[in-house]
C-alpha cells in the first residue's frame, strides 16, 4: 500500500494510523452533478495519480459508488485504502464533504478500519459454477411471485430444513445497516468478527427473526423447489439468477481499508444508527 501503517495507542481512538503521510492519490468521482463539481474543485488543488498507481484514493460520491470502487480494487487484484466524502444520499461509508478543508490534511489524518468481504461461490440450475464477493451483503431474492423455499446449513449442520418467505441475507458488519438493517436484522459492531444471517419477509418458521453467527462459519443455501420457485442471488450490485446452491465464506484475505476522519469511524455510526428514532 506504499505506507506503512502501524497500530494506535490503545487508549487513543482506535483505528490504524499512518507513518508518513500519502504522496500518491487517486481522484475518483460518481457521474452526479455535485460529485463531478467536487471533482473539478479538487482537480486543480494538485497533481493526482492514476488509481493503478496510487497509494491511497479519495471517492467522491455516495455509498454505492464506494462499493463500485472497492470492488474494482478486488477485481484488479490491488486494494489501497480509500477516504470517501460523501457528495450521495446516506454516506454510511464516507466521510462529510466540506469544500473549505485541504482534503490532503484530512486524508493524513485519517484512520483506518479493516473490512472483509464475503466470498460466494454459488451453482446455477444448468450446474454452473460462480464466485463473486459481496462487501455489504449477499441476497437470495425470489424472482417471481411465487414463494421462496431455501434449506440452510450452517457449520456442518442443517440449522433450517425449509425457510419459507420471500429470501435470506448474510451480511458483513459493514452492511448490517443497509438492506440488512431494512430487513429488520441486527446492527453489528465492525470489530465484531459476527454476520447477520437475515430472513426476508419470512412466513415459516413464524417465530424465526434470525441469527448472528461467527464469521468463520461457513454457510450453505440449498434452493427448493427450483422450477418452481427460481431465485437470485445478488452480491451487492452483482445478480445472478437460477441458483441451485450458495456458499459463503468470510474473505480475509481480500481484505479492504476504509479511511475515517477521526471521530467519525464507522464503529460511531453503527452506535448511532441503534439510537436513530426517525
Amino acid at each position: 500500500m506504499g505506507n506503512t501503517p502501524t497500530q494506535a495507542d490503545p487508549t487513543a481512538e482506535s483505528g490504524k494510523v499512518y507513518d508518513r503521510p500519502f504522496e500518491k492519490v487517486a481522484l475518483l468521482a460518481s457521474e452526479t452533478p455535485r460529485a463531478q463539481e467536487a471533482f473539478s474543485m479538487l482537480w486543480a488543488e494538485r497533481d493526482w495519480c492514476a488509481l493503478h498507481d496510487a497509494e491511497a484514493a479519495i471517492v467522491l460520491g455516495g455509498d454505492g459508488f464506494m462499493l463500485q470502487t472497492l470492488h474494482s480494487m478486488l477485481d484488479s487484484g490491488r486494494v489501497i485504502p480509500a477516504y470517501g466524502m460523501n457528495l450521495g444520499t446516506v454516506g454510511f461509508l464516507m466521510n462529510r464533504f466540506n469544500k473549505r478543508s485541504a482534503v490532503m490534511s484530512r486524508l493524513n489524518k485519517a484512520r483506518g478500519k479493516t473490512i472483509a468481504p464475503l466470498r460466494i461461490t454459488a451453482t446455477t440450475q444448468d450446474g454452473e459454477q460462480h464466485t463473486m464477493n459481496a462487501i455489504n451483503e449477499l441476497s437470495l431474492l425470489r424472482e417471481t411471485r411465487q414463494t421462496a423455499k431455501i434449506e440452510i446449513t450452517v457449520g456442518s449442520r442443517v440449522r433450517i430444513e425449509e425457510l419459507v418467505g420471500d429470501g435470506v441475507l448474510v451480511a458483513t458488519p459493514a452492511g448490517s445497516t443497509a438492506y440488512n438493517l431494512s430487513a429488520n436484522g441486527p446492527i453489528l459492531p465492525l470489530d465484531s468478527g459476527m454476520l447477520a444471517l437475515t430472513p426476508i419477509s419470512p412466513f415459516r418458521p413464524r417465530r424465526w427473526r434470525g441469527a448472528i453467527l461467527p464469521d468463520e462459519m461457513p454457510i450453505k443455501f440449498r434452493v427448493l423447489e427450483p422450477a418452481k420457485r427460481p431465485i437470485a442471488a445478488v452480491a451487492d450490485q452483482k445478480e445472478l439468477r437460477d441458483i441451485a446452491e450458495v456458499s459463503i465464506e468470510i474473505a480475509h484475505d481480500l481484505e479492504l481499508e476504509l479511511l475515517f476522519d477521526p471521530g467519525q469511524s464507522l464503529a460511531d455510526r453503527i452506535v448511532a444508527e441503534q439510537f436513530a428514532v426517525d
